[in-house]
Order: C-alpha cells, then structure tokens, then sequence
C-alpha cells in the first residue's frame, strides 16, 4: 500500500509539474490569440508586416535546416569514423550553442562579420554587405541549431552493424554504392529528426538574431522579433497570433520527430 501511494503522488507531482509548465501556458497563448475573436484572430495575422515575418522566418529557417543536414551529417561522420588529434575536443564544443546565451552567440557574430572585421571588409570590397542581411540571420540560425543534426546522427552511427558495410564491400559495392544503399538509409531517420528539431529551433530563434538582422521591417524582419516588437507596442493581439502560428508548427514538427522515433523503433 505504502508503494502504491508513494507511486501514485510522484506520478501525480509529475502530471502537475507538467500541466503547469507546458499545457497551461500552451492553451493561455492559444486563448489569448482568440479572445477577440477568430475575425481579429486573422486580422492580426493577415497583416502584411506579420506575414511578412512569419514568411521570411520559415524561410530562412528551411534554409539553415539544409545547411544544418549536409554539414551536420558530414561532422557526425567526421567525428565517429575517424581519430585524430583533438577529436575529443571538437565532440565537445558541437554542444557549445547549448550552453552559449544566444545573445552571446549574436555578439559573436556581430564581430566576426562587422564592417571592422576581416569578413566584413573582404565582404565589402567584393561589393556586398553580410551584416544586417539575409545570410547574417541564416548564420544566426545555423550556429544555434548546429548540434541537432549531429546528435541525432551519432549514436545512429555508432551502433551500426560493420558486418553489412563488409558484406556489401564483399558483394563487389564500391564505397559510394554502400553508403548510399547501406550507410545512409540507416542515417536517415536522426538525419530526419535532428533536421526537424533544428528547424523548430529556428523558428523560434531570439537572441542571436537580433543583434544581426537589422530588423528592417518586410527585409530582416523575422517573426520572433516582431513578436517582441508588437508586445513593446501594447499589440498584444498581434503578438499571439503569431506566436500561435509558430507554436503550431513547431507542435506540427515535435509530432513529426516523435512519429520518426517511433517507425524507427518498430513501434
């Protein structure tokens, strides 16, 4: 008896802990968005400066997801296939972006492409501006979500059956035959996943953007940013209806990784 009571409150304490964290504050934002309606629901969301962002955001975002899958594949190889020296250096600072205020990482970035950096003035004699443009936000994104991919890939890596490489290397396979018809498919479901987290992440992305972006509303506009501004404006409506349209395709791509999860699993 005494077990069972001990079982039922940390089960209970749990619920709690997670009902008033995660689902309270979920559905506060999603009534907030629709207590003026569903017609001021999708005024606000229909404005051109919200849907701008909300656009550029997804966008920028799919493209630092790309970026994210072929560089994060690659270093996951790297970084589990080969030893050299640093190695174990190099595993540990993939997880820096986790531990790095995003602000921080921002500030980062600011010096290394600013007018006054190396970059910056290279940039500028071959007649374009990185900084306060498109490819400084996708920088942004990039460096913030770069483990994801990484992390879902390795332990993918790592438990994968050397005999089917070999076996497919004794079948006559050249080494590209076998990656792409034995290495990669066993990759795909973390690629997938880490591809999908890292593009949630994105979206949401804060601190590091907007330091770089210039916020220039309908150019560098994303829509965190715009969530932040229409708040300081007293917009509250405007605020959570995009926040509820990011938070739905962020919800849409958790699904998404935990349906993944679960093929991949057998479940």
């Amino acid at each position: 008896m005494h077990n069972r009571w001990w079982s039922w409150g940390f089960r209970s304490a749990v619920m709690l802990y997670f009902v008033l964290l995660i689902v309270f504050p979920i559905c506060g934002i999603y009534g907030q968005s629709l207590s003026a309606g569903w017609s001021a629901f999708f005024d606000n969301l229909s404005e051109p400066l919200a849907w701008n962002a909300v656009l550029l955001t997804v966008k920028l975002a799919l493209f630092a997801t790309l970026v994210n899958v072929f560089v994060g594949t690659m270093s996951a190889w790297v970084l589990i296939r080969y030893r050299f020296p640093g190695r174990r250096l190099l595993n540990s600072l993939v997880d820096l972006p986790f531990a790095l205020p995003t602000a921080v990482a921002g500030l980062m970035i600011l010096l290394l492409l600013g007018p006054r950096s190396f970059v910056g003035e290279l940039a500028e004699r071959l007649g374009f501006t990185i900084l306060f443009h498109e490819p400084a936000i996708v920088i942004a994104m990039v460096f913030v979500t770069f483990p994801f991919v990484i992390r879902a890939v390795q332990p993918l890596l790592e438990e994968m059956d050397a005999s089917e490489e070999e076996a497919a290397y004794t079948l006559g396979a050249t080494k590209a035959k076998t990656f792409w018809q034995v290495i990669l498919p066993n990759m795909l479901p973390g690629i997938l996943s880490g591809a999908m987290l890292a593009f949630s992440r994105a979206l949401a992305e804060f601190g590091a953007v907007v330091l770089v972006a210039g916020n220039i509303p309908g150019k560098t506009l994303i829509a965190s940013v715009y969530i932040f501004g229409e708040i300081e404006s007293d917009n509250v409506g405007g605020a959570t209806a995009v926040s509820v349209l990011l938070l739905t395709l962020s919800l849409l791509v958790l699904w998404s990784v935990n349906y993944v999860q679960m093929r991949r699993k057998g479940l």
